[in-house]
C-alpha cells in the first residue's frame, strides 16, 4: 500500500493488469500470470508499475502459483534506484576512457563501451551477443581467455592479463584486462582494458637494444638468478643463453674471493641502492679471468616493484693492463713527472725527474725498497698503487714545496697544489726548483687532481718541462696555441709561429710596438691594459676574453691567460700570454641564443643570484612580459606566487648545485595578472671551464590540462555511484 499508494478498498477485487499495469507490460505480465496459474512459477520478472499519484516504478517480480486458492502470489522488490544508478553505471561504462566489455555467463558481449568500439572498430551491434572468445580472440589464446573468463565467473578476479584483440581492420592489438566479476550473481563478467600495444613494442624494442648493445648486459631476478644475458655478454664470456638462464651468477660465475662482494652488490640493488663503477672479475667458459666495470640498476615493474638487477658492464681487463703499462711509461718518460699525496709529500718520482733534478727516488719519497715498490705496481691497478703510496709512504716521503722549491715561489707552488686537490688543475704554470747541485732551472707544469676509482682526491700528479732559457723560445715558438710575449712597458718581446698565423703580421711588424695600442680596439684597451697591469704586479688571469684585429682588419675574439715573467732571480721582467682562438666559439654561441630565444617552447634562465638572463619569445608571449621587463630581476620574487616561491627556489637551487630537475609544475604569473602551471626541466649552466653559471629552465603550458584533469577528478569524486 504504501508503495503503490492505494488502499486495499482501492484494489480488492479490481483485474492487477487492466488497472494497475502499463500498456506495453499488459501482455507480459498476463503471460507470467497464466503460466504461474498452471503451476510454472517465474523468479525475477522485471515490470513496471504505475503509483497512484501516476509514477512509474519497477518492481522485481516472484511470482508463485496459489493452489489451495486457486491463483498466485507475487512477492516484488522496488529497483527503481537500482535500475537508476545501472544506467547511470552505464553511461560512465561507455563514456569511459578505457575500453570496456562485458559478457554473460555464456561468453556472449553484453557490454561494449565507446572505447573499445573506437579501439577495435566495430560497432555495438557487431558485437552483441556474439561470443568473445571463438570470435575475437586468436585461436593460441582462446583457451587463456577462456580460462580467465570462467574464473571470473567463479568469483575469481583476475588483474593484469595481457591477451590480444583482432580489430575489424585485421590488426592485432596487445589489451591489459582487469577481468571483474559483475556485481550481480550470475550475470557474467566485465573487463577494464588498457591498449599496450605500443608498450609492448617498446619492450620489444628495449629488449634488442640490450641485446644488440656493444657492452655487455645482465640481469638477475630477485633470487639471483640469470634472466638476462646480451649477445655482448655472451661473446666476452662464451656461455650461450642457454647455459646461464636461471643459474645463480654468484654461485656459477664469480671467483671465490668476489663472491661477498658481488652478492653485496646485488642485494643493495635489491633494496634500491644502486651501484657505480664496481670492480670484479668474471671467469669465461674458457677459464680466463676478464676484469668487470658494473654498474648495478635496480629493476621495477609498472608498480615500482623491484623484480631484479640489471647490469650494465664495461670489460676494463685491456685497460688495467694499459694502466700496468701507462705506471711503467710514466717513469720511463722523456718528461719529468713527479706527485704528491694530500699532505704535499712526494710519491711519485719519474727517471726523468730523477735525472733532471739529480735526486734520487730515495732522497724524495723515503729510503722505502723499490724493488717492492715495482713489485706492487705491477701487481695492481694504478689506482691502488696510488693507495699502496699515500698510505705506506706518508711517513716517508719529503715535501716538495718546503725541501725543493725556492722560498720566493713556494707559496704560489703551494697554491697551485691546493687548487689541484680541490680539483682546479693548473696547466702552464712556471716555477722555478733546485736541483741537487745548486742549479735553477725554469719548470713548466700542468697540475692535474689525482682520484681513486670513487672519485676522492687523493693527490696531484705534474708533468713538467724544463723551459729554462734555451729551450723556452723553441718550445713558445713552435706551441701549437697563439703566444705573445711584451715586457714591463708593454712591448711586445715574443710572437710565436702560431700568433703570426693567426693574426698575419710577422715578428717584424710587431717587436718593440705597443700590444695595447697598435693592435686592440679601443673599447678593449682599458680592460687589456689592466690584465697586463694585473700579470705585472704577480696577478696572474686566466680565460680573459679579448678582440686581436688581423692585418687584414678582421676582429678576432681571443680567450687568455696571461702568465707573469720572472727571470733567474724571480724579478717580474714581463707578461706572457697564452691564447685560444674562440671565434668560431662565439659564434656558434651566439646561434645557440638565437636558437633558444625562437624555440616553440617557453625558456627562461637566471644567473647564481637568480636574476633572469634568458627570456625568449615563446615565454614573452606566454607571460606577457617582455625582455626588457624580465632581464635582471629576480625570478622567485618578481613572478611566482607566494605560496610556492620555497619551492622554486628549492628547484633553482639544487639546479646551481649540479642536481637537475624534470618534470616540476610550478606557477607562473602572467602581466595580466594570470595564473599559469608550467611544467618545467631545470639545467644546470655551465661555462666553458665546468664552474655553474646559473640554471636554464625549459618549459611548458600544462595550465589547460591540470583544469581538465581536475574537471574530471570532480565528475567522479560528485557522481552518484561508487567510484575506485
Amino acid at each position: 500500500m504504501r508503495l503503490v499508494g492505494y488502499t486495499i478498498n482501492e484494489v480488492m477485487g479490481k483485474n492487477l493488469v487492466q488497472e494497475f499495469i502499463t500498456k506495453e507490460y499488459r501482455a507480459a505480465v498476463s503471460a507470467v500470470l497464466d503460466k504461474a496459474l498452471r503451476g510454472k512459477e517465474t523468479a525475477n520478472f522485471e515490470f513496471p508499475l504505475i503509483t497512484k499519484n501516476g509514477v512509474r516504478i519497477e518492481v522485481l517480480l516472484n511470482a508463485t502459483t496459489r493452489r489451495d486458492e486457486q491463483g498466485v502470489v507475487g512477492i516484488g522488490q522496488d529497483i527503481t534506484a537500482r535500475l537508476a544508478q545501472e544506467r547511470e553505471y552505464s553511461k560512465l561504462i561507455d563514456t569511459a576512457n578505457a575500453p570496456i566489455f562485458g559478457v554473460d555467463t555464456s561468453g556472449r558481449v553484453n557490454v561494449w563501451n565507446i572505447c573499445a568500439r573506437k579501439l577495435v572498430g566495430y560497432s555495438t551491434a557487431e558485437v552483441m551477443g556474439h561470443s568473445l572468445v571463438q570470435e575475437f580472440i586468436t585461436q593460441d589464446y582462446q583457451a587463456s581467455v577462456q580460462a580467465v573468463l570462467d574464473q571470473a565467473l567463479a568469483g575469481v578476479e583476475t588483474a593484469n592479463f595481457e591477451f590480444p584483440l583482432i580489430t575489424k581492420a585485421g590488426a592485432r592489438i596487445e589489451v591489459l584486462l582487469n577481468a571483474t566479476t559483475r556485481p550481480r550473481q550470475g550475470v557474467g563478467v566485465v573487463g577494464i582494458g588498457q591498449d599496450i600495444t605500443a608498450r609492448l613494442a617498446q619492450e620489444r624494442e628495449y629488449s634488442k637494444l640490450i641485446d644488440n648493445a656493444n657492452a655487455p648486459i645482465f640481469g638477475v631476478d630477485t633470487q639471483g638468478r640469470v634472466n638476462v644475458w646480451n649477445k655482448c655478454a655472451r661473446k666476452i664470456v662464451g656461455y650461450t643463453l642457454g647455459e646461464v638462464m636461471g643459474q645463480n651468477l654468484v654461485g656459477e660465475f664469480i671467483t671465490t674471493e668476489y663472491k661477498e662482494a658481488v652478492s653485496t652488490v646485488l642485494d643493495k640493488a635489491l633494496k634500491g641502492e644502486e651501484t657505480a663503477n664496481f670492480e670484479f672479475p668474471l671467469i669465461t667458459k674458457h677459464g680466463v679471468r676478464i676484469e668487470v666495470l658494473l654498474n648495478a640498476t635496480t629493476r621495477r615493474d609498472e608498480q615500482g616493484n623491484v623484480i631484479g638487477v640489471v647490469g650494465i658492464g664495461q670489460d676494463i681487463t685491456g685497460r688495467i693492463a694499459q694502466e700496468r703499462e701507462y705506471s711503467k711509461l710514466i717513469d720511463s718518460a722523456n718528461a719529468p713527472i713527479f706527485g704528491v699525496d694530500t699532505q704535499g709529500r712526494v710519491n711519485v718520482w719519474n727517471i726523468c725527474a730523477r735525472k733532471l733534478v739529480g735526486y734520487s727516488t730515495e732522497e724524495v719519497m723515503g729510503t722505502y725498497d723499490m724493488v717492492l715498490e715495482y713489485s706492487f705496481m705491477f701487481q695492481a691497478t694504478s689506482f691502488n698503487m696510488l693507495n699502496f703510496f699515500s698510505t705506506s709512504m706518508i711517513l716517508l716521503g719529503h715535501s716538495l714545496v718546503q725541501e725543493f722549491i725556492t722560498n720566493d715561489y713556494q707559496a704560489s707552488v703551494q697554491a697551485v697544489l691546493d687548487r689541484a686537490l680541490d680539483g682546479v688543475e693548473t696547466a702552464n704554470f712556471e716555477f722555478p726548483l733546485i736541483t741537487k747541485a745548486g742549479a735553477r732551472i725554469e719548470v713548466l707544469l700542468n697540475a692535474t687532481t689525482r682520484r681513486d676509482e670513487h672519485g676522492k682526491v687523493i693527490g696531484v700528479v705534474g708533468i713538467g718541462q724544463d723551459i729554462t732559457e734555451r729551450e723556452y723560445a723553441k718550445l713558445i715558438d713552435t706551441a701549437n696555441a697563439p703566444i705573445f710575449g711584451v715586457d714591463t712597458e708593454g712591448k711586445v718581446n715574443v710572437w710565436n709561429k702560431c700568433a703570426r698565423k693567426l693574426v698575419g703580421y710577422t715578428p717584424n711588424e710587431v717587436m718593440g710596438k705597443n700590444l695595447v695600442k697598435e693592435f686592440i680596439t679601443d673599447e678593449f684597451k682599458t680592460a687589456v691594459q689592466a690584465v697586463l697591469d694585473q700579470a705585472f704586479c704577480g696577478d696572474e688571469t686566466a680565460n680573459f676574453e679579448f678582440p686581436l684585429m688581423t692585418k687584414a682588419g678582421v676582429r678576432l675574439e681571443v680567450l687568455l691567460n696571461a702568465t707573469t715573467r720572472r727571470d733567474e732571480q724571480g724579478n717580474i721582467i714581463g707578461v706572457v700570454g697564452i691564447g685560444q682562438d674562440i671565434t668560431g666559439r662565439i659564434a656558434q654561441e651566439r646561434e645557440y641564443s638565437k636558437l633558444i630565444d625562437s624555440a616553440n617552447a617557453p625558456i627562461f634562465g637566471v644567473d647564481n643570484l637568480g636574476k633572469v638572463t634568458i627570456w625568449n619569445k615563446n615565454a614573452h608571449k606566454l607571460v606577457g612580459y617582455s625582455s626588457e621587463e624580465v632581464m635582471g630581476q629576480n625570478l622567485v620574487e618578481q613572478f611566482i606566487t607566494p605560496e610556492h616561491r620555497a619551492r622554486v627556489q628549492s628547484v633553482i637551487d639544487q639546479a646551481l648545485e649540479g642536481e637537475e630537475t624534470a618534470n616540476f609544475e610550478f606557477p607562473l604569473m602572467t602581466k595580466a595578472g594570470i595564473r599559469l602551471e608550467v611544467l618545467l626541466n631545470a639545467t644546470t649552466r655551465r661555462d666553458e671551464t665546468g664552474d655553474v653559471i646559473g640554471v636554464v629552465g625549459i618549459g611548458q603550458d600544462i595550465t589547460g590540462r591540470l583544469a581538465q584533469e581536475r574537471e574530471y577528478t570532480r565528475l567522479i569524486d560528485t557522481a552518484n555511484a561508487p567510484i575506485f
